[in-house]
């Protein structure tokens, strides 16, 4: 037992930015993580990361200049949060997929983001929009081609490798890298296997070029035993989103944490996201009227790059706001695997503690 304790009390460390506890809180969007939760987790020596994913939702231009808006929001964002969190790691979670995903990129480095973690597509230029900073880069990767291919490109195209890697398992919540046949037949065992190449692969790549990168585990990770595992296959911390959805600092609305506190198991399903992605969310009565047809919406946010507002049968936005704001039977649910494990609101300290 003690051994355990002393590998899993081993902290993060990035470059030159160390968090105590290996754990970094996982960036959910629309308005699920934003300075409060992730100043919160800051504070208590992990990662906090805020979603940029229609940050600015809460500006009043943002109906008519929702870009304009996020980026604006993104600076704010990050500035509360490093206030919330005591000098505490901040940092950012930018979709590939979002429309001038350039411009969010140059706004959190601009705006003193810690790091920026990159999923939803593989960030093959992400080192180029970043340029000379000092703002940590990671990609999101879901297997091992994929960590092949990003390492291969950054370090050919830029001479550089990601300064963290995050691997991002079928159990994870929002829109998920996996074909929807993978998601409906999770092996655990075979993709425990992947994650032991990509660890392997990555730590190659490090020691080729004289440096280290160090790997985070995402995805149905919930409580101290599953870091524990995967700290045993050699990972270097965790990312955890589901579990912080029901504290007390997180920043969505009451009534979205309590239908995770509702939910049950079977609740928790696999859903095709209007953006061409699958997802995992709770069936609410929102996702049962959209398999019954087309949800008229309003005009474009100018969300996902791939999104075609004429042919979607919802806006993702308008579903997501619904989902922060409280609005939760006309909103899009997301939710990791473990949802239903959340039985009451708890303070991130507590959490963090259990972690350390």
């Amino acid at each position: 037992m003690a051994d355990n304790k002393k590998i899993n009390s081993k902290p993060l460390v990035i470059g030159n930015l160390t968090a105590a506890v290996p754990v970094i809180q996982g960036g959910m969007g629309v308005g699920i993580s934003l300075s409060g939760l992730a100043g919160a987790v800051a504070a208590e020596g992990g990662i906090g990361i805020i979603s940029t994913a229609q940050i600015g939702y809460r500006e009043a231009d943002f109906d008519d200049h929702p870009i304009e808006a996020n980026l604006r929001a993104i600076k704010q964002e990050i500035a509360r949060a490093k206030e919330i969190g005591r000098g505490g790691i901040v940092g950012v979670n930018i979709m590939v997929a979002t429309r001038d995903y350039e411009r969010y990129v140059k706004a959190a480095i601009e705006g003193g983001a810690d790091l920026i973690i990159s999923g939803a597509g593989l960030p093959m230029k992400l080192p180029e929009i970043a340029g000379d900073t000092e703002t940590k880069l990671a990609p999101i990767v879901s297997s091992l081609k994929s960590a092949e291919v990003i390492c291969k490109y950054w370090l050919k195209k830029y001479d550089k490798l990601p300064d963290l890697v995050v691997i991002e398992g079928p159990r994870a919540g929002g829109h998920l890298g996996f074909h929807m046949e993978e998601l409906q037949e999770i092996d655990d065992a075979a993709y425990d296997e992947e994650i032991r190449k990509i660890i392997a692969r990555v730590g190659e790549y490090a020691a080729q070029h004289g440096d280290r990168i160090p790997v985070v585990v995402a995805g149905g990770v919930y409580d101290r035993a599953d870091m524990e595992h995967y700290l045993a296959m050699g990972a270097d911390g965790v990312q955890v989103a589901t579990r912080f959805v029901t504290t007390y600092e997180c920043d969505a609305a009451p009534a979205y944490k309590q239908a995770y506190i509702n939910a049950k198991k079977e609740d928790i399903v696999i859903v095709k996201s209007p953006v061409g992605m699958p997802g995992r969310a709770i069936l609410n009565p929102f996702m049962k009227q959209a398999k019954e047809g087309r949800i008229p919406h309003g005009k474009c946010h100018l969300c996902i790059s791939t999104c075609k507002p004429a042919e979607t049968p919802y806006c993702i936005t308008e579903a997501l706001v619904n989902a922060a704001t409280g609005n939760v039977d006309h909103a899009l649910l997301f939710c990791g695997s473990n949802a239903y494990r959340a039985e009451k609101l708890e303070y991130v300290k507590d959490i963090m503690d259990e972690f350390r």
